[in-house]
């Protein structure tokens, strides 16, 4: 019998305080910041690495502080968790 992997459904969460205001292009055309793009690519090469791993959703809260738990994507995570 084959072993079978375990296979775990896991998001990523970006968010960049709106004091850094270093914003660009990304491949996607949508206006944010480099560390947000900067976040994901991290992000998805560690997934790329770890095939047990599988991306369920993206959240981004660009330009929100950390300090406040109001952020939309922060909230709409919460929920889907």
């Amino acid at each position: 019998m084959k072993d079978v992997m375990q296979l775990y459904h896991v998001a990523i969460y970006l968010r960049l305080s709106k004091d850094d205001g270093d914003i660009s292009f990304s491949d996607s055309k949508k206006l944010e910041s480099n560390s947000i793009h900067n976040q994901r690519e991290l992000l998805i090469s560690y997934l790329k690495k770890h095939p047990e791993m599988e991306l369920y959703d993206e959240y981004k809260d660009d330009g929100w502080t950390g300090t406040n738990f109001e952020r939309p994507d922060f909230r709409r995570m919460m929920e889907d968790v």
